[in-house]
């Protein structure tokens, strides 16, 4: 079962969140209990040739790999499926043209513009011709249009109706600091909970799917009743923090007792 499947099946899948561009880290988060890792290229240091690289070592080990690309580079969009991605998502979908560009990318004609050129992904995916790739594709490569801001939102709607877009992918700091018009960043901001509840019950009517990041892991549980299918946490810093932290906790404390 592929993202896609799973995703629309109704399972709820968690993401981890990889920034530092080596395959050998990148090997050690997939094999933690995520579903997935993400790979960012945004705000991570994930570039073409990590991409390329790290997305058989985290189909190796049965996890989906996803990729978030560069604000407006829809062409790595088309890039990083050609590698093998399962699913990739947009950062700054802001407009219908950005986003209506970002489906192009993602999808093959009739639906999109993608071109032709699996050199990668046919073989890591075990698809065996070029007319079952060409058949399957278009529904089983998932795009994710963050919605970060008070533009986007205002048409979530529009954006989520266009064909070849698959999903919203929240981001909740960047909401809160376009919601507080820059006056704070605050992913747990109660006061736009209902905005992004509405994002997500926005996704689920058009029939497509609703993704977020959840800073706080302990509020999947929160986001997952709005609707919200895919979650993303823990990238190498919070989780070797976290580790250490309590590994050292209990280590200083054995010395106490």
């Amino acid at each position: 079962m592929d993202l896609a499947e799973r995703l629309r099946a109704g399972r709820p899948a968690f993401t981890s969140w990889s920034g530092v561009p080596d395959a050998l880290t990148v090997e050690i988060m997939a094999r933690l209990d995520f579903d997935a890792v993400t790979l960012d290229m945004q705000h991570g240091g994930h570039d073409t040739a990590s991409v390329l690289r790290s997305i058989p070592v985290i189909t190796g080990v049965g996890k989906y790999p996803i990729v978030r690309i560069p604000v407006g580079r829809f062409d790595m969009a088309s890039r990083a499926l050609d590698f093998g991605a399962q699913a990739v998502i947009a950062p700054m979908i802001n407009t219908l043209d950005d986003a209506k560009r970002f489906a192009a990318a993602m999808k093959y004609p009739p639906v999109g513009e993608r071109s032709w050129g699996p050199t990668f992904a046919m073989p890591r995916s075990g698809v065996a011709t070029a007319a079952e790739w060409l058949t399957t594709q278009n529904r089983r490569t998932v795009s994710f249009a963050m919605i970060e801001t008070r533009e986007a939102y205002a048409i979530a709607a529009d954006i989520l109706a266009l064909p070849g877009i698959d999903g919203v992918f929240v981001g909740p700091s960047d909401f809160s600091l376009a919601w507080t018009n820059g006056g704070q960043i605050n992913p747990g901001l109660e006061d736009m909970m209902a905005a992004i509840a509405d994002i997500a019950s926005i996704a689920r009517g058009a029939g497509k799917l609703a993704a977020i990041y959840a800073m706080d892991p302990a509020s999947s549980g929160r986001y997952g009743a709005m609707g919200y299918q895919l979650f993303a946490f823990g990238n190498e810093q919070g989780l070797m923090r976290s580790g250490a932290d309590s590994a050292l906790a209990t280590a200083r404390g054995s010395f106490k007792s």
